[in-house]
Parts: C-alpha cells; structure tokens; sequence
C-alpha cells in the first residue's frame, strides 16, 4: 500500500510517500536534476555521515503519480525517523539546536553553489537528542538572496527571540499558526524600547515595515536583487550573522540566581513523598515490566526530569518522554543533547490538550496519538494529577491508557498518599469520593489483563502492568 504524506503536497517538484515499510520521495524533472548535483557536491555526504542530514539513496522502484498528476522523474528513499516531532512540542534548547542546524546546512550548501528553498522549522526533525536536515527536496542552485529568510524568521528565529526576549514559551504561539509568527504580530511585541534588544532591530522591525511596503512578487524581487549585483555573497552574509544570533539567544533569567532552573516541577524529584525504599522499589518494578517483552517504542507520560525515561532506554530501542513543563523537557534536552543521547526523544505538551492536527483540512501536521504507537507506555505518578488536579474523571484516564494500545505501566497514589492529599484539599469535600485504589482497579480489569501488581513499601503508591484486553 502507498500513502502520501499529508504535509508534502505544497511542493510541485518533490513529495514524501510510504510504500513497503520505506518512506521515499518522489522528484520531478527539475527536482532530479538538483538532487543530481547535490549527489555530486562534497559537503552532503559529508552531512549525512554526521547525522545532520538525512541519510538518502537512489530507489529503483515504482511509484504513484505525482498529487498534481505528472509522474516522477525520479525516486529516492530516506532513512525513516522513529518518530515525528513539529516545532510546537520542541522545548527551547531543542527549536535552538534546530534553528542553528538549519543554517549550517544552508552555509554548507552555499559554499558549493547551492542552496535551499525555503527556511520552515518542519524541515528539521530529531533522533532523540540529535537534529537531522530532512527535505532533500528544498536543495537548488544557488541564485542569489536565500528565498527561506522569512519562513526562517516567522518558524524558527521569532520563537526564539519571543521567548528569549521577552519570557513568553513559543511552543502555543506556533501550535496556533502552522506558518508561525508575523513579522508584524512580532513587531507589536517589541515595541518600544524592547526594539533595541538583540537582533530585533534588523530581523523583526526592519523585515514588518518592508512585509508592508514591498508589493512586488517575491519571484521579482529575487531577480532584481540578481542583476544588481547581490549574488551568493549577500546570502552566506546573512546566514552568518543569522547563526550568530541564533547561538547568541538564551531564555531571559527571572528571579533569584537560586530561581534560574526551578519550575513547578523541576525540583518535584526532590520534594515528592518517596523514601528510598519506594524508589528502589519502583525502578525494580519497572525494570521488570519493561523486561517481560519487546519494547521498541516507549512512552513516558509525565516523564518530569527523564529519570524513567533513561532507565526505559535500556529496555528500548527509542523512548519518547513527554511533559507538560517546558522548563523541565528544555533541562532534560540538554543533558540529553551532552551525552549525545539518540534514543530518547523529549517533549513538550499538556496531555490534557495534546497536539492535534493543523494545517490543510487539520491533516497536515498529524495529532500526536497518530504519530507514537508506543509497545509500552509509562504513566507513573501521574494519575492523580489528571483526575484531581485536571478534572478528568478517573473511567476517562483509564480509557485513554487502554487507547495507546500497547503494555501499560501505571502507578497508582492512595487517597492517603501525601501529594494526593495536597491536591485534595484544594477541591470542594466530596468531590472526589471515587478517587480509591478499588475503583481504580475494577476500572482496570475491565479494559486491561493485569499481569502484575505491587504496592511499594511506603504502603500508599501501588504499580501495576497489564495490557489492554483483545
């Protein structure tokens, strides 16, 4: 069976299916004849052996017609990413390391006479920890100024300077808005004095009071700027005064120098009601359940700092550790990042509101649930904070487990577990009368075959695995 790829039908010249397990990609004419000469530059197989691009190879192969019709001229297969992950769940380090990619690529491109078409943050995907160039498709010949300056700008570089400038997370802002922030929008946020901050002047106020005056089509523009003498030098120009400030941008400190890496839940490891003994007792438990069966994909749900996401990458060929504090996922990134650690994938996203689907007909960038199908899924100490804190009624949160599909690994707080007990008594008395360890459970066998249970010594946090019924 072929499928084409929902968020590959913009260019006319270059598009991404799955057929047999491999994800290829087709080309057009013109397209063919540019990945003929990127085949033959020094710098891509350079990039590839990296890991910064995509590891690519000529296909001999059928393949459908081009969505427009015309057949391809050409078939190439890519090295298929273990999960997909879009700029809106990326963590601030993460959308960083992908900006500055980007545009190393594109430098390396322009050192040998070519280029890329456009500059979208879509263009990068991670392995774990690593970010890999993917559109093969974007590379051309080199004509001048680099059209992708401002999807570059409105996807990558603006994210970052909102939040790095003024505190505020992109990650919402761009969920909003699948071809990112304007350079007019952007320029209401730095009014002021705050236009005179790092970068904003040339790339944010410059660039929305030229997006109001300039008409001309882009396509115009570009060879106006050709026959007046801006050739490749103008680009490799920009690109490097662009990585400097890239490189250059961090998160605004608030507070206390002692404030700087705390969140609500970046020091949760150390105030949480475990002793040592529930501790040893609770990665027993998940090491075991993580060894009955095959794991390749594992989801940690809540995975706070990564500590059971780390010993999950033991048992897994890749993890995928989600949590809805940015603070906490960008922290987590870049210890992952410095280990060099390609197997576990960090993001963020409230799961009371997962990432759905945006774009054309909300089907060009898929909803999370449609991309991890994990085999095991970790939801440790995280049930009571869905059901007390979020309101999400406790039958609802065991469907939702049973929807992953695959072993389940849920921790279970008593009603006299001390942080069940905090969010209590911030609820109205009564409310939460069904929250029991035995309503759980019943919940549990009807969905699920429970294999194993343990209560940890502490006597008030009990785990168990199961896996949803056939």
């Amino acid at each position: 069976m072929t499928t084409y790829e929902a968020g590959s039908f913009r260019d006319p010249d270059s598009a991404v299916f799955r057929s047999g397990g491999k994800v290829l990609r087709g080309l057009s004419g013109q397209a063919a004849d540019d990945w003929d000469r990127l085949s033959a530059t020094t710098f891509f197989p350079e990039l590839v052996a990296a890991g910064q691009v995509v590891r690519t190879t000529a296909h001999e192969g059928d393949a459908p017609p081009s969505p427009r019709g015309q057949p391809w001229a050409r078939v190439i297969e890519h090295e298929r990413i273990p999960v997909v992950s879009y700029p809106y769940e990326w963590p601030f380090a993460m959308m960083r390391e992908a900006a500055a990619l980007h545009l190393d690529v594109l430098a390396a491109a322009l050192d040998e006479g070519m280029s890329l078409k456009d500059g979208t943050a879509y263009n990068v995907q991670f392995v774990g920890a690593r970010p890999t160039f993917i559109d093969i498709g974007s590379f051309e010949q080199s004509t001048g100024p680099w059209p992708g300056y401002r999807q570059f700008c409105q996807t990558m570089l603006f994210p970052l300077m909102v939040q790095a400038h003024l505190g505020v997370p992109f990650q919402p802002l761009l969920r909003g808005s699948i071809d990112g922030l304007t350079p007019s929008d952007v320029a209401g946020m730095f009014s002021g004095l705050r236009r005179f901050r790092k970068g904003v002047l040339r790339n944010v106020t410059l660039h929305s009071v030229l997006e109001r005056k300039v008409t001309t089509a882009s396509e115009t523009v570009k060879s106006d700027l050709k026959s007046s003498g801006f050739s490749n030098e103008l680009a490799k120009a920009t690109v490097k005064n662009l990585r400097k400030l890239v490189g250059s941008l961090e998160v605004a400190k608030r507070g206390s120098a002692s404030d700087d890496d705390h969140s609500v839940w970046s020091d949760y490891r150390d105030t949480c009601s475990y002793s040592d003994d529930d501790a040893r007792a609770k990665q027993a438990f998940v090491r075991s359940a993580l060894d009955d069966g095959a794991s390749g994909t594992v989801l940690d749900l809540g995975a706070n700092d990564g500590a059971y996401s780390l010993l999950a990458a033991e048992h897994a060929d890749y993890v995928v550790a989600v949590d809805g504090d940015e603070k906490v996922v960008d922290l987590l990134y870049r210890r992952l990042r410095a280990a060099g650690k390609e197997n576990v994938l960090p993001l963020v996203m409230n799961l009371v509101d997962p990432s759905g689907g945006i774009g054309w007909r909300n089907r060009e960038r898929a909803p999370f649930v449609e991309r991890v199908r994990p085999d095991a899924t970790l939801a440790l100490a995280l049930i009571h904070h869905l059901t007390i804190a979020a309101n999400v009624p406790l039958p609802e949160v065991v469907s939702w487990l049973a929807s992953f599909g695959g072993r389940v690994v849920v921790e279970f707080p008593h009603v006299d577990d001390v942080q069940v007990k905090r969010l209590l008594a911030n609820k109205p008395a009564g409310l939460f009368d069904d929250y029991r360890r035995e309503a759980f459970e019943a919940l549990l066998e009807e969905q699920f075959l429970v294999h194993r249970q343990q209560t940890l010594p502490g006597g008030t946090r009990t785990m168990y695995l199961a896996e949803p019924k056939p």
